[in-house]
């Protein structure tokens, strides 16, 4: 080959390149891979006992992975702050976050958990983005065996219901415990004359105040299992991988949503962790 058709041709590679990496720009990075039934009872054994509510608050804030971190600090420089002072905080301070992560400020220890394990939580968010469906079978299946072995049963902090096929895990008032458990002990056989009703421990009462919830920090989670649907306000949380970079909650709040759509980045960063599931 003469020297002017390889450099025409070195021109053409370099220009199919630019195309290729420009493509992939736009598209964004890949969906994660798929993950198996085991692999996802793993993922979301340490919620899965948490009360309904609860647990629809973490499911969403866990797709805001890159929020958790500074929540959890937040959260934390304000432990000593409750109720309607907690609010005021919050909004004089502006939290840019999603109401789905701001619910969070009032569960610390949740935020804690989450801000620990950033690899899990974003392997959870991913998940719930890409297979929500498959993410709350996982739980069903999880408190089945819990409540199979005896582990989980009504008690004097929350619930809990079987009806259509489901466990319901439901707080008694407007007071929350977070439930504090071992995954390797309430989801197998419990051993001989091990003590079942000491399994599960409760973390400090938290009470969601008015103004929580009239700020829009809380706004009625639920969960309709025979459908798969998350429930903020009486209507279906709807965010996806496809979406998720413009997604606007159901309830958002002036100051916290900048106006526009929101614009994240998914890739992987050096020194983060690769996406491959649990073995």
């Amino acid at each position: 080959m003469s020297a002017h058709w390889k450099k025409i041709a070195s021109v053409l590679i370099v220009l199919l390149m630019g195309l290729s990496v420009s493509a992939w720009a736009q598209a964004g990075p890949p969906q994660p891979p798929v993950l198996s039934p085991p692999q996802l009872d793993q993922l979301v054994g340490r919620i899965a006992l948490y009360p309904d509510p609860l647990l629809a608050q973490t499911l969403t804030a866990s797709t805001y992975w890159l929020d958790i971190p500074a929540a959890a600090s937040w959260a934390d420089q304000h432990s000593n702050v409750t109720g309607d002072a907690l609010t005021a905080e919050i909004q004089e301070d502006q939290l840019p976050w999603d109401p789905s992560v701001l619910g969070l400020i009032a569960f610390p220890s949740v935020l804690d958990t989450m801000a620990r394990d950033p690899g899990w939580t974003e392997q959870l968010g991913e998940a719930v983005l890409a297979q929500r469906p498959d993410v709350m079978d996982a739980v069903q299946r999880m408190r089945a065996q819990a409540y199979g072995y005896g582990y989980l049963r009504p008690n004097a902090y929350y619930n809990v219901v079987y009806e259509g096929g489901y466990y319901q895990i439901l707080p008694l008032g407007p007071a929350f415990w977070v439930p504090i458990y071992d995954p390797a002990i309430v989801y197998a056989r419990p051993r001989p004359g091990f003590a079942i009703g000491a399994a599960i421990g409760f973390g400090p009462r938290i009470v969601i105040g008015t103004t929580f919830v009239s700020a829009g920090f809380w706004a009625g989670p639920s969960i309709v299992w025979a459908s798969h649907g998350i429930f903020f306000g009486g209507v279906m949380w709807g965010r996806t991988w496809a979406n998720r970079g413009v997604y606007v909650h159901a309830y958002p709040h002036p100051y916290a949503r900048p106006v526009g759509p929101r614009i994240e980045r998914h890739d992987v960063r050096p020194g983060e962790r690769d996406r491959r599931p649990p073995r």
